[in-house]
């Protein structure tokens, strides 16, 4: 997965990079799979693995031109990313290390039902998610609004310089 991470930030060809992190994600998946989170790696599966990956791809077909290599980033854009980076996983680590991890006795364990999880989804009190659903639906929507936009801003372009 790291390899597959790192090939989908530094590749030119916006395609490759957006199957490189498909294989990111499936990897994501496998993981929860492996230690049996078999909801959480069905979700990962479908959502991100399924549908973000159609999303990108439409937005990506729509505005860009495929064939097009990305352009370069400057070197300091590099060093700082890098740096950006290489601090974001000492405080991951830190925070990691730091933490302490509390061993629960197996007769203080809770098992939740799949119920129970679509009932706190749907929900809208103090432990629902609906709001972070509806949110994030709406900035998908501007997203894609805004693609279209921008799809439609530079074919208008191009007919009018022609």
């Amino acid at each position: 997965m790291i390899v597959f991470a790192a090939m989908a930030v530094s590749n030119k060809n916006i395609m490759r990079s957006i199957i490189y992190l498909l294989f990111v994600l499936i990897g994501m998946a496998a993981i929860y799979f492996m230690i049996e989170f078999y909801f959480l790696g069905a979700v990962q599966l479908t959502v991100y693995a399924g549908g973000i990956i159609v999303l990108y791809v439409n937005s990506i077909m729509l505005v860009e031109k495929i064939n097009n290599p990305l352009p370069s980033a400057a070197l300091w854009r590099r060093m700082l990313a890098g740096f950006l980076s290489s601090l974001g996983i000492v405080l991951t680590l830190f925070a990691i290390w730091s933490y302490d991890f509390a061993v629960v006795p197996a007769n203080q364990a809770k098992e939740i039902e799949i119920h129970d999880i679509g009932i706190a989804l749907l929900a809208y009190g103090n432990h629902g998610y609906i709001l972070p659903f509806e949110v994030i639906s709406i900035l998908l929507l501007a997203a894609m609004v805004g693609a279209i936009v921008i799809a439609k801003t530079n074919k208008h372009n191009e007919i009018a310089n022609k």
